[in-house]
C-alpha cells in the first residue's frame, strides 16, 4: 500500500472556480487485485473542459482529469511495472486501475513503444495527447482545409490553438488566431501564424478580422464561443466550415448566453457547423499520434508547455489556466 493524495470536488463552482471549491485528502491505497495495476502520477493535466464538465458531476469524487503517469505495482501482465500509461484518473498521486475494464471512452492508453526519449513526457498531455488529437482530427476531419485557404483560430495560443494554426500552415493555408496578450501575439507570429491580434485590445473585432482575413474565413475553429463567434460568423466565406471544439466565455456563467439568432447566416453562407467531442475519433489516436511526434520531429510543429510545480499547486494550475495564465498546454508536474 502506498499514500496517496487527492483533490476532491468538494462544492459547486459558483461563478470562477476558487481553491476553496477542492478539498485535498490523503489516503492509503488498496491492495491490488488481478488485473489491476498502481499508477503514480508523474503529470496531472488542467483543461478548459474541467470546467463545464463539473456541472453534471456530484460533490465529494476526485476532481476530473486526465494523468500521464508510471506503473509502480502490477498484477496485469500486459501492464508491467515501469509501462508510461496516460487514463483519466483524476487528481490523484496515485491510481489503481482495472485493466479489466473496457470502457471505450475511458481506457489506459500505453506510451507509444517508439515514442522519442528526447521528447517529454508531459507531451503525451498536450501536443502528442488529447488537446494535439482535438487539433488534429477536430481541423482535419471537420473543417477539411484546403490549400490557399484562411483558417481563424480563436484562443489560438492555448493548447489546442496554437496546433491548430500551425496544421493549418503544414497544408498550405493562411493561419489567423487572436489571442488575449501581446506577449501571446508575438509568440503565434513567431511559430508561423500569418496573422494574430489582441482581442482585448482592438477597438473592434470586426475590423480586425477584416484586417487579418481581407479574404474572409473558409475555416473556423472554435474555442470561445458566444459574441465573439457571432461576429466571426459574419466573416466566413460561402460553404465555409465551422468546427466547434468549446465555448470557453461562456463557462463560468450562471445563466446560458444569448446573442443573435446565427440560422439566417449559416443558411444563406450554406455553412458546415459541428461540435465535436474529439474522443469520437479514439480508434483513430494511434495514427494521430504519430503524425503529430513526426511533425515536432521535423521541426513543423512547435509546442510550448505552461508547467506548474508540485501537486498542491492543481487548483492553482487549474484557476490560472481559466483565466489564460498559461501559453500552450497547462501541466502540473508531481
Amino acid at each position: 500500500m502506498v499514500k496517496s493524495k487527492r483533490f476532491v470536488f468538494a462544492r459547486q463552482f459558483e461563478g470562477p472556480p476558487k481553491e476553496s471549491d477542492f478539498q485535498l485528502v490523503e489516503e492509503e491505497t488498496p491492495e491490488l487485485k488481478d488485473g489491476e495495476i498502481l499508477v503514480e502520477s508523474l503529470f496531472n493535466s488542467v483543461d478548459p473542459y474541467m470546467r463545464p464538465y463539473t456541472r453534471r458531476l456530484p460533490t465529494g469524487i476526485t476532481m476530473i482529469g486526465e494523468g500521464c503517469g508510471r506503473v509502480i505495482e502490477s498484477k496485469s501482465s500486459d501492464f508491467p511495472v515501469g509501462t508510461v500509461v496516460m487514463h483519466r484518473y483524476g487528481w490523484c498521486t496515485h491510481a489503481v486501475l482495472d485493466t479489466k475494464n473496457k470502457d471505450p471512452q475511458n481506457i489506459i492508453r500505453k506510451a507509444p513503444a517508439d515514442y522519442p526519449k528526447d521528447l517529454p513526457l508531459s507531451l503525451l498531455l498536450g501536443a502528442v495527447g488529447m488537446p494535439g488529437m482535438t487539433a488534429y482530427f477536430g481541423l482535419l476531419k471537420l473543417c477539411e482545409p484546403k490549400e490557399g485557404e484562411t483558417v481563424f483560430v480563436n484562443g489560438a495560443a492555448g493548447a489546442v490553438g496554437s496546433l491548430v494554426g500551425q496544421i493549418a500552415k503544414i497544408k498550405g493555408c493562411k493561419a489567423v488566431g487572436s489571442a488575449g496578450t501581446d506577449a501571446k501575439v508575438a509568440w503565434l507570429k513567431e511559430i508561423g501564424f500569418d496573422a494574430a491580434f489582441n482581442y482585448k485590445t482592438v477597438s473592434s473585432l470586426d475590423a480586425a478580422l477584416k484586417e487579418a482575413a481581407p479574404k474572409g474565413i473558409d475555416c473556423y475553429f472554435d474555442n470561445v464561443g458566444a459574441d465573439f463567434s457571432s461576429t466571426v460568423l459574419n466573416h466566413m466565406n460561402l460553404f465555409g466550415r465551422m468546427s466547434i471544439c468549446g465555448s470557453i466565455s461562456t463557462y463560468n456563467d450562471n445563466e446560458p448566453a444569448k446573442g443573435p439568432y446565427p440560422f439566417v447566416t449559416i443558411l444563406s453562407k450554406q455553412l458546415t457547423v459541428t461540435g465535436f467531442i474529439v474522443t469520437r475519433w479514439i480508434k483513430e489516436w494511434p495514427k494521430g499520434m504519430e503524425q503529430m511526434v513526426q511533425w515536432i520531429k521535423e521541426g513543423k510543429l512547435k509546442y510550448r508547455e505552461h508547467v506548474t510545480e508540485g501537486f498542491e499547486n492543481m487548483p492553482k494550475a487549474f484557476i490560472g489556466m481559466l483565466v489564460g495564465e498559461n501559453t500552450g498546454k497547462a501541466v502540473v508536474k508531481l
